[in-house]
């Protein structure tokens, strides 16, 4: 029975060959539209990560899952295509991590605050946690703790003798409203691993 229902198939395409033609350049039509929405999409994405700006009012009315996801979209318009949000239960103090074109790794901690300057001051027990899994576990090169709010007099003190990175209400306003890498506006980020793509 299938063997008749194969011979019938194949008699029939046999007296209708633009049938199989006619499939294929349907197939090929779709397949070249698939394609050309991808790359259209990804173009948008990367016109969107260059131009990509937030201003404080903006990140203050973020949810603290989506203030990770701006720290990731800024370091890929820096320059981290393969920046990560990696933030949630058993993160080991890792919200976002990605590597620049220097070769650096980065492992950020974000702590959002609803209440932007007004809430509660980032202390020292978190830059514990990340100062103790930002190199032993994750391997970082530079660690950074990025809050919309602020840090202790402790915690700025700390940061500074374990060369962890802060990075206030401050000059997150001026990293996410401006166009300048992060690692600019950093002192003391260690040397690049390689030099810079085009150098």
């Amino acid at each position: 029975m299938v063997w008749s229902l194969l011979v019938g198939m194949l008699r029939w395409l046999a007296t209708h060959p633009w049938v199989p033609v006619a499939l294929l350049l349907i197939a090929a039509a779709a397949g070249g539209a698939w394609v050309h929405r991808r790359r259209e999409a990804a173009r948008r994405n990367r016109v969107r990560e260059r131009g990509l700006r937030y201003v404080l009012p903006q990140i203050d009315a973020l949810h603290h899952g989506q203030f990770e996801e701006a720290v990731r979209d800024l370091m890929r318009r820096d320059g981290c295509p393969r920046a990560i949000r990696v933030g949630g239960a058993g993160d080991n103090g890792a919200d976002v991590k990605a590597t620049d074109p220097f070769g650096r790794l980065w492992v950020i901690q974000c702590k959002h605050r609803r209440a932007g300057p007004a809430g509660a001051a980032v202390g020292t027990p978190d830059l514990h946690v990340l100062n103790g899994t930002g190199r032993p576990v994750h391997n970082g090169d530079v660690v950074v703790l990025v809050t919309n709010g602020r840090f202790t007099g402790k915690a700025v003190a700390f940061a500074r003798s374990q060369q962890l990175h802060l990075v206030d209400r401050h000059l997150l306003a001026q990293w996410a409203a401006g166009s300048t890498p992060l690692w600019e506006l950093l002192g003391a980020v260690p040397s690049p691993r390689r030099p810079a793509p085009g150098s």
